[in-house]
């Protein structure tokens, strides 16, 4: 597990993580929870192992939050503190936490999304608690968004379709 240039990662920071992810899956059925910087970094993967390229993942999925962000104050909404996206076997749900990071969880047809709605939020709530004990103790407890990031993921979106 690695860290955001910003901020970084302590062992005890990880094994809470991998903890908290690991009570998840079990609890909810879901495949793959996934810890991604809303810079575009993959920080965790616990549970099964995705086939896809990680990196890639990780700055699509920042891309999309960020563009659904812009979408919420369009509409008069602060934000979106979660997103699914529902495909025919396989969907995602991601969530908000502290500001900075977004947990990403890959389920299938062995659970059901209110089942992990439910479970999310418990998840999320202890993640909240991790992330910000982190960036207090690093000093930038402050949500700060890099100002190349767009840039950044446009360009891996034209390598990956253009």
């Amino acid at each position: 597990m690695s860290g955001a240039s910003s901020w970084s990662f302590h062992q005890e920071d990880s094994n809470r993580i991998t903890v908290i992810l690991n009570d998840f899956l079990r609890e909810s059925s879901a495949r793959t929870g996934l810890i991604v910087d809303r810079t575009g970094q993959m920080i965790a993967i616990v549970g099964e192992v995705p086939e896809f390229d990680p990196t890639a993942f990780a700055s699509l999925t920042a891309a999309d939050f960020s563009a659904n962000d812009q979408l919420a104050r369009m509409i008069g909404e602060p934000e979106f503190g979660a997103l699914f996206h529902q495909g025919e076997k396989e969907s995602m749900y991601l969530a908000d936490i502290a500001r900075r990071v977004i947990l990403v969880v890959l389920f299938d047809n062995r659970t059901t999304l209110g089942l992990v709605k439910l479970r999310v939020r418990h998840a999320v709530g202890e993640l909240n608690r991790v992330f910000e004990d982190m960036f207090k103790r690093t000093g930038n407890a402050q949500p700060q968004m890099e100002t190349d990031f767009v840039g950044e993921a446009e360009d891996e979106i034209d390598k990956l379709f253009g």
